[in-house]
């Protein structure tokens, strides 16, 4: 979940599938259905958008403060009582139709996981090169981390329409499920062995891990194996490793290649 305020809107036009209203909006989020962002007006009772803001981490959602008159114009009515919010606007799958798409194609399984990935514009560049490069899918979890947005779909340049987007209850329990279908799970590392001196070229998986901390203890652990990313010699610099989504899209590259060297041979 990415909190972002006071963000400037232009215009609205009342959207249908928009939902707002205390109550509405509360069994929304806590249904389970996937909800992209919880809109909330600015000078809502501080508990209360405390209590709106614990469940949209939950459940995955971007939050965004907006003016009560921008809210107004959103829904379509004075009476949104503060907030609103949109459902998912992607059709989410399940790990097993990833791996039946990937058993369909006739090529090793490749898939990508977000461990806890929190800006929109990352999960976004992720999903661009995760479709670019060839994953038969991409596996995020239900809470933890941003879901699909509209600023992701923005940001994966319309990728996040054409690559199948599994979101699953924890990423422990996906790389569980994939090892146990004869997947070979690596994470991403800077720690991690070189990805190029790595036999990458059959059944695999590659996760990625949130800005800040990485992959979690947990889902590195159960991992088969670490993939690095070495960096150049002799850099002075306060920068010590790449942002998430070109390190991805570096391991994905190379997993790309070796692959079509593969075939080659």
């Amino acid at each position: 979940m990415r909190e972002e305020n006071h963000e400037k809107i232009q215009a609205f036009e009342p959207q249908e599938n928009l939902i707002y209203g205390k109550n509405a909006v509360t069994e929304l989020l806590k249904s389970g259905e996937a909800v992209d962002t919880l809109y909330m007006a600015e000078g809502l009772n501080p508990a209360l958008a405390g209590y709106y803001t614990a469940m949209a981490k939950e459940a995955g959602a971007v939050v965004k403060r907006l003016h009560p008159q921008k809210l107004k114009a959103m829904c379509g009515t004075e009476h949104h009582q503060g907030v609103a919010c949109y459902a998912a606007t992607v059709a989410y799958r399940e790990l097993s139709e990833l791996m039946e798409l990937a058993r369909e194609s006739g090529r090793p399984p490749f898939f990508v996981l977000a461990d806890g990935i929190e800006d929109p514009h990352n999960l976004g560049a992720v999903m661009r090169s995760a479709l670019l490069f060839g994953a038969h899918g991409l596996v995020i979890p239900r809470r933890g981390g941003v879901g699909v947005t509209p600023v992701v779909h923005k940001a994966s340049a319309g990728a996040s329409m054409r690559l199948p987007i599994a979101r699953v209850a924890n990423i422990a329990t996906a790389v569980r499920t994939l090892k146990s279908n004869n997947v070979f799970v690596y994470c991403a590392d800077m720690d991690g062995e070189p990805a190029f001196r790595q036999n990458l070229t059959g059944a695999i998986a590659l996760v990625v891990g949130s800005e800040g901390k990485g992959v979690s203890p947990l889902v590195k652990s159960l991992c088969d194996g670490v993939v690095g990313i070495p960096m150049a010699a002799g850099v002075e610099t306060e920068v010590d490793s790449l942002n998430v989504s070109v390190a991805a899209g570096v391991v994905m590259y190379e997993i790309l290649r070796q692959r079509a060297e593969k075939e080659k041979g």
